[in-house]
């Protein structure tokens, strides 16, 4: 059974930094492609970064200089580094796995993938 346990969201204000992690079981992180979503109140699920078994990396124009998507394969983990925040990055943080295929270079897609875990939340107040 695949399990995405995320961690490390919390309030702080803009210009700050926070760390995600994503503890995974059931999964091998270094397999396929991972990646971190963001869902705003209101608003639909968007992709925020995604990282292949490689280790190439793709982030979204609205978080590009400001967050990096890593991971520690030997650790099971993904990780997504937070810099400079603002108020509209506030939202639940979701991460997740894709089933079968690596990741579709510059598609970070919500349909594409099919682990998720349950959330961690960040607010940011300006």
């Amino acid at each position: 059974q695949v399990q995405l346990v995320e961690s490390g969201g919390g309030s702080v204000q803009a210009g700050g930094s926070l760390r995600l992690s994503c503890v995974v079981s059931g999964y091998t992180v270094g397999s396929k492609c991972m990646g971190w979503f963001r869902q705003a109140p209101g608003k639909e699920r968007e992709g925020v970064a995604q990282i292949n078994s490689g280790g190439s990396t793709s982030h979204a124009d609205s978080v590009k200089g400001r967050f990096t998507i890593s991971k520690d394969n030997a650790k099971n983990t993904l990780y997504l580094q937070m810099n400079s925040l603002k108020s509209e990055d506030t939202g639940m943080y979701y991460c997740a796995a894709r089933a079968v295929y690596d990741c579709l270079v510059g598609l970070i897609r919500v349909s594409y993938f099919a682990y998720w875990g349950q959330g961690t939340q960040v607010t940011v107040s300006s």
